[in-house]
């Protein structure tokens, strides 16, 4: 393998700017460094103006100074000297620290795409310190940093793993593992808080990144040797870790040891990492944005890169702080939202790029994929007796492929299965017997109010949210020709979401059922028309649609940081995924919904086949690939948006769906029906897990999917032959 195949993308002659031994590149980047400190002490002075306490900037002045005896104002020594400088402080080290981690990160895994939040880090050392917090009521910084170290270092740890398998390091794949892991250890985390209104109320808080808490230096100064010895190793690696991006071959020829390396590596990123959560909770899109603008104004020199990095970390995590204190007055904004504002726009810059073209990620193997094959079944069809079956009445004959009916009538078995054991199991025991006499209204009063009252509905709540989820699914998967491009991935979901809450605190009521498909379609009206169409862009569009996820998810923790807690607690449920309370007349929209989208999608099933081929074979056989795409599109929105009203954003149903019933089906058709009934089966026994887990407990039905699904989507990406499967 030569050098400009493994080499990182800075590696790339074309991108390179002027090598770092002439004059005039050392003059350049020294230029570069000169401004980034003057912005910093800038940004740094703002912040020690700029706040609460009607101090301005000669008072500050004054108090740094020591002049005119400001240090003995108790005024000033609380506002200067107790608020704004820690805060001041703790945002540079931070944002250095997070700069530095995200710049470590691209360079191990070769990726441009790396970052602490992406990876799925931050979400690690979150999982660790809910654990905390919720197991042994830490509440203290090194408390926190003990286990945000732990997580951080099995999220690290995975990643890396992740980097090092065969197809697993390339851009697109593995920020989409990342976000797979993120998901799980957000999965977990919520099962930790959904059900503790005292440990929601200080995670609510504290997972939206912000620099708002901090008082006082006790946090900082406890937690800086930490910082400290994640910059130092940082700094040491920095050489052993150039040579590592030639190639694990050369670099073992230069006298370096690959596994050490990256080994340290992941130290660094886990002491840096875990102190910045630990201080100021999860900040996404920091690391990215350091390591992008630090690569493009030092090109390869590894040790200035990090050194930029960590300074325009700082830099930036102190303006957004500045920006976080005044845009929404007398209120102040999570930081992390600033950042997210500015981080998704250059995450979609990044995958836009043409330095991503050129190293081949931005789409998925078209040449290779299975979708090859199925083309070539399709154009050389069996005979109709080998694999079919001709149903003739009278004048009439249906062929019916006999594989493809046999998995539908085990999946519709599965779902009857999966209603009964729902309606069976829960917290009161009841035999079977008297389970289905309460369906049919005899028996025990109680017994039939708990079947027909609360358990039916939710029921059919969950099948018609599940049936909706998985045609949804089935749709954009195939329109996008790509397993991943389902709704949870490409911000639908996260959009619908975010469009509800805002309904609901705009309007006064929640539950609008429109909100849900509006917030849908904006979503994906943004992502399609920024990643330049769904079709052709597989990988491209998934980026995209994570940075949208992004930006709606911040929306949405905004939302309920300003919420009371027994309402926030009761809308953190439902934006979980939950089917708790949903009754019949919850269901009746998407019930509507799909009575008049799935003989729609029926109709297009045929086009559908056919827009699995490329845009001129589906020309040449006469169906218009846009036009079809679009009514995809449109049927896919209203399907998720109506789902996302009912139960909030259950994940990975959607991918799961077609996956599974494509297996069972055979790749000659797409699965429709079959991945309804998935879908419903796979929601209604994810409720029925959630209420009987947990004695006394409920955990909600999208927790339940999230856990399991992020396992699920690791498998799609890594497992064997996943270079050619996705």
């Amino acid at each position: 393998m030569t050098v400009s195949q493994v080499g990182p993308p800075e590696v790339q002659p074309a991108a390179q700017p002027a090598p770092a031994g002439r004059p005039h590149g050392n003059r350049a980047l020294l230029t570069a460094s000169a401004a980034l400190v003057l912005a910093v002490l800038v940004l740094s002075a703002l912040s020690l103006s700029v706040g609460a306490g009607e101090v301005g900037a000669g008072d500050v002045l004054d108090y740094v100074l020591g002049r005119h005896g400001a240090r003995d104002s108790s005024r000033l020594s609380l506002v200067v000297g107790d608020l704004r400088l820690p805060r001041t402080l703790t945002a540079l080290a931070v944002g250095a620290a997070l700069g530095t981690a995200g710049c470590l990160l691209q360079a191990v895994t070769r990726n441009p795409l790396a970052e602490t939040g992406l990876l799925g880090v931050n979400a690690g050392a979150s999982l660790g310190v809910v654990v905390g917090i919720a197991f042994l009521g830490v509440h203290s910084g090194y408390g926190y940093l003990l286990w945000a170290f732990g997580g951080a270092v099995l999220a690290s740890a995975l990643v890396l793993l992740i980097a090092n398998r065969r197809g697993g390091g390339s851009p697109m794949r593995l920020v989409l593992a990342g976000s797979a892991l993120g998901a799980t250890f957000g999965g977990i985390t919520s099962v930790l808080i959904v059900n503790s209104a005292e440990t929601y109320d200080r995670f609510r808080f504290w997972v939206l990144g912000s620099l708002a808490g901090v008082e006082g230096f006790t946090k900082l100064t406890s937690l800086a040797p930490v910082l400290a010895a994640g910059f130092v190793v940082a700094l040491l690696i920095a050489r052993p870790l150039s040579a590592l991006a030639l190639g694990d071959d050369l670099a073992k020829g230069l006298g370096h040891r690959p596994g050490v390396i990256r080994v340290v590596v992941a130290v660094a990123v886990t002491l840096l990492t875990a102190a910045s959560v630990a201080l100021v909770g999860p900040i996404s899109f920091l690391g990215l944005l350091a390591g992008f603008l630090a690569r493009a104004v030092t090109g390869p020199r590894l040790t200035a890169q990090l050194l930029l990095a960590g300074l325009i970390g700082a830099g930036v995590l102190t303006g957004s702080d500045v920006l976080a204190r005044v845009v929404s007055r007398p209120f102040e904004a999570p930081v992390s939202v600033i950042i997210a504002l500015f981080g998704a726009p250059v995450l979609i810059g990044i995958v836009r790029s043409r330095r991503m073209a050129s190293m081949g990620m931005t789409d998925p193997a078209a040449d290779e994929s299975p979708k090859a094959g199925r083309a070539a079944a399709v154009r050389a069809p069996r005979p109709a007796g080998s694999d079919s079956l001709v149903v003739r009445t009278g004048s009439l004959s249906l062929l019916v492929p006999r594989r493809a009916a046999v998995a539908a009538f085990a999946l519709a078995a599965l779902l009857v299965g999966a209603v009964v054991l729902s309606a069976y199991a829960g917290q009161s025991q009841m035999g079977l017997s008297r389970t289905f006499g309460a369906v049919f209204g005899s028996g025990d009063r109680f017994d039939v109010l708990l079947v027909q009252k609360f358990r039916l509905g939710r029921i059919v709540a969950g099948l018609a949210a599940g049936a909706a989820l998985g045609l949804a699914g089935c749709l954009t998967q195939t329109l996008a020709r790509n397993r991943l491009a389902t709704p949870e991935l490409l911000g639908v979901n996260d959009g619908a979401t975010a469009a509800v809450l805002l309904s609901a605190t705009l309007s006064g009521t929640f539950g609008a059922w429109w909100a849900g498909p509006l917030g849908a379609l904006a979503a994906v009206l943004v992502v399609t028309t920024v990643s330049g169409g769904l079709g052709q862009r597989g990988y491209r569009v998934l980026v995209v649609g994570l940075a949208m996820s992004a930006l709606a998810s911040a929306v949405t923790q905004v939302v309920l940081s300003r919420r009371s807690l027994n309402s926030a607690g009761s809308l953190y449920v439902w934006t979980s995924g939950s089917l708790n309370g949903r009754s019949y007349s919850v269901a009746v929209p998407v019930l509507i919904g799909l009575a008049v989208l799935v003989p729609l999608a029926l109709a297009v099933t045929r086009h559908l086949n056919v827009l699995r081929f490329d845009d001129s074979t589906a020309a040449s056989l006469g169906v218009a690939p846009g036009r079809v795409r679009l009514v995809c599109m449109l049927l896919a929105v209203g399907l998720a948006g109506l789902a996302v009203g009912i139960c909030g954003p259950v994940g990975f149903v959607a991918l799961a769906s077609p996956v599974i019933a494509g297996r069972l089906a055979g790749p000659l058709r797409v699965p429709v029906v079959g991945s309804m009934l998935v879908g419903s089966a796979l929601v209604v026994l994810a409720d029925t897990v959630g209420r009987i887990a947990l004695d006394g407990a409920e955990i909600p039905v999208g927790i339940v999917t999230t856990v399991l699904g992020g396992p699920f989507l690791l498998w799609v990406l890594l497992g064997r032959s996943a270079a050619t499967r996705v």
